[in-house]
């Protein structure tokens, strides 16, 4: 496992090589660069719609690259969560030992770390997240970094949609 400084200047640092990853590389450059930086083995990007949470990419880890990734029901998933917590982020290593949380018995994760993607207004749009079924090893937390490229997403998405 790679240790990754966390610093503000680290930060800006590994921010600017996602979004040049987005515009040259598309969702797979900037998913893989994410999801090289976590012991996760799913970097994914879900939006919320109605009682459903719609996979938009997902990054798998071992495969190397983008896979088709499940639509699920709302209340299987931890990211259904994440727009509920005051700071619209959710992280645990190993949800059979979380105190914070009851496990999701209809739900195959073990370790998450998401963020919420939404408009400039704040409005819930889905989160961007790593994810295993798994547990996986303490570090230091994704969720600056993740933070920061929700908001990039959330305009690349917007801009995609409009150039349809």
């Amino acid at each position: 496992m790679v240790h990754f400084q966390e610093d503000e200047e680290h930060l800006k640092s590994d921010f600017m090589n996602f979004s040049q990853l987005l515009d040259s590389q598309g969702l797979e450059g900037a998913l893989g660069f994410l999801n090289s930086r976590t012991p996760h083995r799913f970097t994914g990007i879900y939006q919320y719609s109605g009682e459903v949470l719609a996979n938009l990419a997902l990054f798998d880890g071992v495969v190397g690259g983008l896979v088709k990734g499940d639509d699920f029901p709302m209340e299987t998933t931890y990211c259904a969560l994440v727009q509920h917590q005051p700071s619209k982020t959710m992280e645990f290593h190993d949800i059979t030992t979380e105190d914070r949380l009851t496990r999701n018995e209809k739900s195959p994760v073990v370790s998450y770390c998401g963020v919420l993607i939404s408009d400039e207004q704040g409005q819930p749009f889905g989160t961007l997240c790593h994810f295993d079924v798994n547990r996986c090893q303490e570090r230091v937390s994704d969720i600056p970094l993740l933070q920061k490229a929700a908001q990039l997403l959330y305009r690349y998405f917007v801009s995609q949609e409009s150039s349809r």
